[in-house]
């Protein structure tokens, strides 16, 4: 689908639109131009949408795929009766079908933040956040007794992004920490983890990929030679079975993959809220 454009367009941040929406076209072997236009909250604001909606579709000879989250139904009949797009309205959908299964009204509130100061979801990711970033790369071990996770590994194997994934998107306090040659040679984990070992969850990686990885920070390094790359996965793969510490390979996963299955394997009771 060449020269196609698909808008996620919300009176909020657009993250759910474009989230859903992506989601949605991940079914489809295309790579379409993505435009995201968020606060679209009044009707002024609509109609230079459909503008540029529009203008869009002249230029490409094909209507763009418009994804819209807009709870205000001035604003939402303005897009949607004058935009020349195919428009999947999320509200439409999903909510109203959802307004008469359970036979009340939704709050059509705009955005889905517009009441952090109250939320102690919120509150805590943002703890986990600042939980994460003082515990990343082994850097600290204050205060691990409160981390839910501590994910371990070779350097670059994906645990500094799968930390913050984790706090970002599930309020999950998790820590990382490296293991390194001076642990292989010592066969035994970090001290600072041995009280915690049954939080740990290690990753692994391929080694052609992690000297890849590797190469790009520190290139015709040690540290970065495919020889040393695989001691470092064998060892640290070696110690992990004999702590007994579950592990999967970053290699062909993406971070919501990977954390998915640490919560399925070390907090499952964060799956069920």
């Amino acid at each position: 689908m060449p020269n196609r454009t698909v808008f996620f367009v919300s009176d909020g941040t657009g993250i759910t639109a474009e989230t859903f929406g992506k989601s949605i076209l991940a079914q489809f072997a295309t790579k379409p131009r993505h435009v995201r236009r968020p606060f679209i909250d009044t009707e002024d604001k609509a109609e230079q949408v459909v503008r540029e909606i529009n203008m869009t579709a002249a230029q490409e000879g094909v209507r763009p795929i418009v994804f819209i989250t807009l709870a205000n139904e001035l604003v939402r009949e303005r897009l949607t009766a004058d935009a020349n797009a195919l428009v999947l309205d999320m509200f439409r959908t999903f909510v109203e079908p959802i307004e008469a299964e359970l036979g009340m009204k939704s709050n059509h509130r705009v955005g889905r933040f517009s009441d952090v100061a109250k939320s102690q979801e919120y509150h805590d990711r943002i703890e986990a956040i600042n939980f994460s970033l003082a515990h990343d790369d082994g850097q600290s071990a204050r205060n691990l007794a409160e981390s839910d996770v501590i994910l371990v590994g070779v350097s670059r194997c994906g645990k500094t992004p799968t930390s913050l994934y984790l706090a970002m998107q599930h309020g999950i306090k998790a820590a990382n920490c490296p293991l390194i040659p001076e642990d292989f040679e010592r066969g035994k984990l970090p001290s600072m983890l041995l009280p915690h070992r049954h939080k740990c969850f290690g990753l692994t990686i391929d080694a052609d990929r992690l000297s890849q990885i590797r190469n790009e920070r520190r290139p015709g390094s040690k540290y970065a030679a495919l020889e040393n790359c695989r001691y470092e996965i064998n060892e640290a793969e070696a110690m992990m079975k004999r702590e007994g510490i579950s592990w999967l390979s970053s290699t062909h996963k993406s971070i919501e993959e990977i954390a998915t299955t640490i919560l399925r394997d070390l907090r499952p009771d964060r799956l069920i809220y």
